[in-house]
């Protein structure tokens, strides 16, 4: 079978490019090779297939999910996410474990997470002073991470949930800036040399949060309290259709993926939306004037249904998607794809950064325009920032609610500016895409009630 084209540079080469200038290698195939092409950066010595023409994303997203695998072509992530992770799961087993993770992440248990997100962060943000200076993305992810640890773990404030904090964010950083991005896709360099090399550090945190995290099931497995409504008692209560629960192993590693990506993910999201919304102009003032809308202390789920701030959070997410293609779908048996027929061992991944540029769905889609959202509705093979089909991220409803109530809560007391004028450009961290430097801005004023300062652009 022949591949769709691609560069015909060495794949080592092509790999390089991959971890060190993502965007500017897909713009580039993109223009010459249109939307569908081969790029061999998945590390394990096989191409990979980037589409980004919606009907042939709905044709994959709405394939049997038994016509593809997806766990092998996600074990570059394994020493990050562990080998129970659901990411890492195929087949039967994926589904099951999908069922069980699925009902704390919608419907009622939404709400339940609300005050708890407003109260976090007012709790962070109260402690800014005027004209004080700070990185958003370093904020946001404080937020995010006691967020994520409170609403995952029930973890109140105390030694465990410190300690967890503080070795998630080393390990994080770490991992993620650009040089160490590196042992990520080349598994040769991940050797352990002790505590001063990248790897061992990145080890010796991986053993002390595993420790936390087991700890914490053993103290809950021996003390069940069914009043406790948190991600960790409702999956220690589930069971699959042999009511079978999870093991602790289980448990454990699908922990630390909702620790690994369910904070740094909304953290860096919520960073692009505040330098968007600060830089672009009459981007803040429309956004005062709705929160404005809801009066004095609202409801923190108001904040969820106001229609220019849920645009604002899809444009943020269109324009900077954390990933910039869906997790690979390996081929099992001979599928066709928009008359391409592939054969078993192709390697196919939707495009999520070249399907939001696309000029044809969104025109000037360089341009930060969140009425786009309000104009017309995108098919799910069109916008797609949590991926699709039997795939799709399980945090597609927790990621918006937080974003959209985080950012109301902020904008609603606080005034802010961007510290500096100059562009923020995307860069790599780890397997996602951040902003450059954090986001430097800095605090301006209080909003008293409804008297506002909205002159905040730079």
């Amino acid at each position: 079978m022949k591949l769709p084209p691609g560069p015909k540079t060495p794949e080592i080469v092509q790999l390089l490019q991959w971890v060190a200038n993502p965007l500017t290698l897909m713009d580039d195939c993109a223009k010459k090779y249109g939307d569908m092409f081969s790029l061999w950066v998945s590390g394990n010595g096989k191409p990979i297939v980037f589409l980004s023409n919606p009907q042939a994303i709905k044709e994959v997203f709405t394939a049997d999910y038994k016509q593809f695998d997806t766990g092998p072509a996600n074990q570059l992530a394994k020493p990050i996410l562990g080998q129970y992770s659901l990411m890492l799961m195929d087949g039967d087993r994926h589904r099951r474990e999908r069922q069980l993770l699925m009902p704390p992440f919608h419907g009622e248990r939404m709400k339940t997470y609300g005050q708890l997100i407003q109260d976090i962060t007012l709790a962070v943000t109260d402690e800014w002073e005027i004209g004080q200076k700070f990185s958003v993305r370093e904020v946001m992810q404080e937020i995010s991470l006691r967020v994520i640890l409170q609403a995952v773990f029930g973890l109140q404030e105390g030694t465990r949930s410190q300690q967890l904090r503080q070795l998630l964010s080393e390990m994080l950083d770490e991992i993620s800036s650009p040089f160490n991005s590196v042992l990520l896709f080349f598994p040769v360099l991940q050797k352990d040399l002790g505590a001063w090399s990248p790897w061992g550090r990145f080890l010796h945190r991986q053993q002390e949060i595993s420790k936390l995290l087991y700890a914490e099931i053993k103290e809950r497995r021996e003390k069940p309290d069914p009043s406790r409504t948190d991600i960790l008692s409702l999956l220690m209560s589930a069971r699959d259709e042999n009511d079978r629960p999870m093991t602790d192993a289980e448990l454990h590693d699908e922990l630390r993926s909702l620790l690994v990506a369910g904070h740094e993910t909304t953290a860096t999201s919520l960073a692009w939306a505040l330098y968007s919304i600060h830089r672009v102009p009459g981007v803040l003032d429309k956004l005062l004037q709705e929160i404005d809308s809801l009066g004095n202390n609202p409801d923190p789920a108001a904040f969820a249904k106001l229609p220019y701030l849920t645009a604002v959070c899809n444009e943020t997410l269109r324009i900077y998607p954390i990933l910039f293609i869906t997790f690979g779908r390996i081929v099992k048996s001979p599928i066709e794809i928009t008359g391409h027929l592939f054969e078993p061992g192709t390697q196919l991944a939707a495009c999520i950064y070249l399907t939001h540029r696309r000029e044809d769905i969104y025109p000037e889609p360089d341009k930060f325009k969140p009425e786009r959202f309000l104009e017309r509705q995108f098919s799910p093979y069109e916008y797609f920032p949590f991926g699709g089909g039997n795939r799709r991220c399980l945090g597609i409803a927790l990621a918006p609610f937080e974003m959209k109530l985080v950012l109301g809560t902020i904008l609603s007391r606080w005034q802010l500016a961007l510290a500096d004028k100059r562009p923020v450009r995307p860069i790599r961290r780890g397997f996602t895409l951040g902003p450059s430097g954090g986001v430097r801005m800095v605090v301006c004023d209080r909003h008293h009630q409804k008297s506002r300062i909205v002159e905040t652009t730079v």
